[in-house]
């Protein structure tokens, strides 16, 4: 049932988006999709990990991007667009992602992939009777394969 798959939820800048690299990391492109900002950085090799999510469980952009992650970022990708956790205008706090991210959760197992896991998200999570997964990443890196596995076998332990 679609209801009982975990929820598993994807940050955009710091993650697919290695923002504080200093330099654009091999196997990314930088494309301008905010005018007057910086470029924007993407792989395409991520699509094939998006996918590879998308299958494990219920696959949700928690990002502050909004629906412009599937306007502007995912065809960068050739990926169709995926549901998006709601949060405040930016810019906000990155603690107020968690009441949104709640509200979507329910009583779910979740996996959030985010670049800056607050002490208000850890406290959420440990505090959930369900399933949670927090898998931290480096800005200055972005995801790897192995944070992709990390996330492949939960998602399997929760099946």
């Amino acid at each position: 049932m679609a209801e009982l798959r975990p929820l598993l939820l994807l940050d955009l800048d710091g993650v697919l988006n290695p923002f504080a690299a200093v330099t654009c990391p091999d196997g990314h492109q930088e494309r301008v999709l905010f005018e007057g900002e910086e470029p924007v950085r993407f792989c395409p090799g991520h699509a094939g990990w998006i996918r590879e999510l998308a299958a494990a469980g219920e696959l949700w952009w928690a990002t502050g991007w909004g629906d412009h992650a599937n306007e502007l970022y995912l065809p960068l990708l050739g990926l169709e667009p995926l549901p998006v956790v709601r949060f405040p205008p930016v810019p906000f706090a990155p603690e107020l992602k968690v009441p949104a991210i709640d509200a979507v959760s329910g009583g779910r197992p979740v996996a959030w992939i985010d670049d800056n896991h607050t002490e208000a998200g850890r406290r959420w999570a440990a505090e959930r009777d369900a399933p949670t997964l927090l898998v931290p990443i480096a800005p200055e890196v972005g995801w790897t394969r192995a944070d992709v596995d990390r996330v492949l076998r939960w998602a399997r332990e929760q099946a």
